[in-house]
């Protein structure tokens, strides 16, 4: 009966030790998936933070020439506008002129 037990108890250590096993590398196999896969997710993370930086570094420069853009236009209105006040000035002086021309010819006929 000693010896019934104790082969009992051999077996019943198989059947253990069989499944601890078994279960053991499912476990280790589902540790290593779970390892992966929060690798690739940090990796992922990584890939979005730089994208959104590129995004951030392509929005600030838009604006900054977009800002460049409007102090040109800004500028070149301004340049007209001179341009177009010096251009009536010359006119008036041409005028001016003209008409002295015309008091002069009177003048003299």
């Amino acid at each position: 009966m000693e010896n019934g037990l104790l082969i009992l108890g051999l077996i019943g250590l198989l059947f253990l030790s069989m499944y601890g096993y078994a279960y053991g590398t499912v476990a280790l196999e589902k540790m290593r998936l779970k390892k992966q896969q929060q690798e690739i997710e940090r990796l992922e993370a990584i890939k979005k933070q730089e994208r959104l930086q590129r995004q951030k570094a392509r929005e600030e420069k838009l604006a900054k020439l977009k800002k460049r853009s409007d102090e040109i236009r800004l500028e070149l209105n301004r340049l007209e506008k001179v341009n177009l006040q010096r251009a009536t000035k010359d006119q008036k002086k041409v005028e001016k002129m003209k008409e002295r021309i015309e008091q002069k010819q009177q003048a003299a006929s």
